[in-house]
């Protein structure tokens, strides 16, 4: 599954230019009264004004064994979320190591690098983020959203059950599922929310756009 479009809302638009366009460095585009895109690799992200938004987790994509050159690049520029004491978890089963930060409207933004993704590169700059990797979808009904996800667009359980947490789709792209009545985003503990957002994604070429409000998926 490949993330080609992401909508997030936030009650600090212009906060939020400024951090991925000044502390980032990543190319901004599109910019109006109420919204502004960011160029993440091949994913376009935009922000829309909600007064009401509530924060996201969401994962980008840099090149396989980046991390330590990520981090460092990061801490000069954000705090580093810690997951106990550790600013690099470790992702065994995944093939995976993650770095994370907030964005300015506290958003849990991830860096994650998977071995065997993308081709390896020297250094670190904005130009390794490569295109979104995850997005978290806190609900109440877990096995719901899977079937949704799995009987429409056939993606694959990846990893998880139904109670407390389900990634869906692949190493490419995926959704993450978690049930916000009883688990918390990582590393920090942060309360989940169903917050609302659009999303346009590809499986095996074929692409679909979906909206999640209210708790509900749909299609748009």
């Amino acid at each position: 599954m490949k993330i080609e479009f992401l909508t997030l809302y936030t009650s600090r638009l212009k906060e939020q230019q400024d951090f991925y366009e000044d502390v980032l460095g990543l190319p901004v585009k599109n910019v109006k009264d109420g919204s502004f895109q960011v160029e993440i690799g091949y994913s376009l992200l935009e922000f829309r004004q909600q007064d009401s938004a509530t924060p996201y987790h969401f994962a980008v994509h840099i090149p396989p064994k980046q991390v330590e050159p990520a981090h460092d690049w990061l801490k000069e520029r954000v705090e580093i979320l810690k997951d106990e004491e550790n600013e690099i978890v470790e992702f065994p089963a995944w093939k995976a190591r993650s770095v994370y930060f907030y964005d300015a409207d506290k958003n849990i933004v991830e860096l994650i690098s998977r071995e065997d993704l993308f081709s390896a590169a020297e250094g670190f700059s904005e130009a390794n983020f490569l295109g979104i990797s995850e997005m978290g979808l806190a609900t109440a009904e877990v096995e719901e959203k899977f079937r949704f996800l799995n009987d429409r667009f056939g993606l694959q359980k990846f990893s998880g059950d139904y109670s407390r947490f389900c990634a869906t789709g692949d190493d490419e792209g995926l959704f993450i599922i978690i049930n916000k009545e009883i688990k918390d985003w990582i590393p920090t503990g942060d309360a989940a929310f169903a917050s609302p957002f659009e999303i346009e994604f590809s499986v095996k070429g074929a692409s679909s756009r979906i909206a999640f409000y209210n708790d509900r998926l749909e299609s748009i």
